[in-house]
């Protein structure tokens, strides 16, 4: 949690693009960092409905969530932002 506009999307955005590019053995822009290989990267970010099919913002959320989550193994990263907003 933390305040409005005060970077926690763009921070959550740049650490799984770390984790991304130290996985593809590409140059990660840090100091210096340690990273466990990881299975699989899930990520939920944004929000939209699905009037058409007549899920709402949150269901979409969660529905997208849960995908995440049943599928990731113990080596998994998943990354959500702003959960349950909608």
């Amino acid at each position: 949690t933390g305040a409005n506009m005060g970077g926690k999307s763009t921070l959550l955005r740049a650490a799984g693009l770390a984790v991304l590019m130290a996985q593809l053995g590409c140059y990660v822009p840090a100091r210096g960092a340690r990273m466990d290989p990881v299975d699989r990267i899930f990520t939920r970010m944004g929000a939209h409905d699905r009037i058409m099919s007549g899920e709402s913002t949150f269901q979409v959320e969660m529905g997208e969530a849960a995908a995440g989550l049943c599928s990731a193994s113990r080596a998994s990263l998943v990354v959500l932002d702003e959960l349950g907003r909608g």
